[in-house]
């Protein structure tokens, strides 16, 4: 490679593991932002303005979203994008269920879960909790580390022929939670292991997660088992493309968001107003107006960043013939002619000449006609805002399950390639 990068295989499970919610996902940046000097803004705030100290170098939360730039002279932007949620199972409003003398989580699906991984397995909980301090709201985040919960499969001896059966999403996914006359109560449980009184609980956004760490296995041990690859793989890669690359004349911008998973339409999706509003700030803030704005979004370009599939050893017949994609061969740029994805001509030039600079092969992925393609933040954003925005991700497998697979090299040659698009 071309570029130097300090994404890693083993920095990228280190994340994921530290990351098992968007909330934590967004902690996980601002603290690698701090210590690079990026320094946190506020929307309900002020923003200062260019001369003011330390301007330049900022990021802004809400709730599980995170935008963070690099402001350079010139009017243009160069964004990478990407979301923090992954599908997982999340706990109901009345999580306390007790069946067949076994307190159980009340469990549904959040996004496209792949339902089957998720059963028999050691899962911890995570998100946050909104409790009351005096008159005011405050919240904090909470990560269980411990195996609490587990979604038992049913005994093959049980199935009527012998092959599974088929999950209903209502009646099968509830989790074990204790046995006993003295097992707690979930909230309450959860509220006390984050240090927060169960009687000032207000609100909770709780979901679980695979507790087992993420670690690098193959017998020339060039694969990285992990959960969330899809899509913190991005988060990570991005990151650290936008704390290794050098000082640019453009503004060089890493959006996470929220959501993606279920359409992302919610105030920190990625089809809010979050992007462009944080775009609009930042020419403000230099003095500039409204038509100063909508130039430099003319100008602009974001490439969104998702996973890939990689073409499965098992199932080669589900992928488009003439069109393999290897893990460890490469970023993915990936093109739907019904616009699941964003990429257009222009955009597919512009992340080829990236990963030419970054000196990493480019791989060229095509969804099979005959299968519904899943989709991204790209059009969504292209639509938003009207950047040109071209969707690419790095190669795995299994995704959308609770455990996902990737290529170790894959991991730096992917964020290379991002921190060449972003250095324009």
């Amino acid at each position: 490679m071309t570029i130097t990068t300090t994404a890693t295989a083993a920095g990228l499970g280190g994340f994921v593991d530290a990351s098992p919610s968007p909330f934590h996902v967004c902690a996980s940046v601002a603290t690698e932002l701090e210590q690079a000097g990026y320094r946190r803004l506020f929307e309900e705030k002020s923003w200062p303005a260019p001369d003011s100290e330390g301007w330049g170098r900022h990021y802004v939360v809400r709730g599980g979203s995170i935008i963070a730039w690099d402001a350079g002279d010139g009017d243009a932007f160069r964004i990478v994008g990407g979301h923090t949620d992954s599908p997982n199972l999340r706990l109901k409003q009345h999580p306390d269920r007790t069946s067949a003398g076994v307190a159980m989580v009340a469990l549904e699906p959040y996004g496209g879960a792949w339902l089957n991984s998720w059963l028999d397995r050691d899962l911890g909980l995570s998100g946050r909790l909104a409790y009351r301090a005096g008159d005011a709201v405050e919240h904090t985040l909470v990560h269980v580390t411990e195996a609490v919960v587990r979604v038992p499969q049913l005994a093959i001896h049980l199935s009527e022929d012998r092959k599974g059966v088929a999950l209903d999403p209502q009646r099968h996914l509830d989790g074990i939670w204790g046995v006993g006359e003295t097992v707690p109560d979930v909230l309450g449980w959860v509220a006390q292991y984050a240090g927060v009184d169960p009687d000032t609980l207000l609100g909770w956004e709780l979901m679980t997660h695979d507790v087992t760490p993420s670690r690098v296995l193959g017998v020339d041990e060039n694969l990285l088992s992990a959960p969330r690859l899809d899509n913190q793989g991005t988060c990570y890669a991005g990151l650290r493309a936008l704390l290794d690359g050098g000082a640019s004349t453009h503004t060089r911008m890493l959006a996470l968001f929220d959501h993606e998973e279920v359409g992302s339409g919610s105030e920190r999706g990625a089809a809010s107003d979050f992007l462009a509003t944080v775009c609009e700030r930042i020419v403000l803030a230099r003095g500039g107006s409204r038509p100063d704005y909508l130039r430099s979004m003319a100008a602009s370009v974001c490439l969104s960043g998702d996973m890939a599939h990689a073409t499965h050893p098992n199932y080669p017949e589900r992928h488009e013939p003439g069109h393999r994609i290897a893990i460890n061969g490469g970023p993915v740029l990936k093109v739907n002619q019904n616009l699941r994805y964003a990429s257009d001509a222009l955009g597919e030039a512009i992340f080829a000449l990236a990963c030419d600079r970054a000196g990493v092969p480019m791989q060229r992925y095509t969804h099979r006609a005959d299968l519904p393609c899943g989709s991204t933040i790209g059009p969504i954003t292209a639509a938003r805002t009207g950047l040109t925005t071209i969707d690419v991700g790095a190669p795995q497998l299994a995704m959308h399950s609770a455990r996902e697979l990737m290529g170790v090299a894959d991991v730096e040659m992917y964020s290379a390639a991002l921190q060449a698009f972003l250095n324009g």
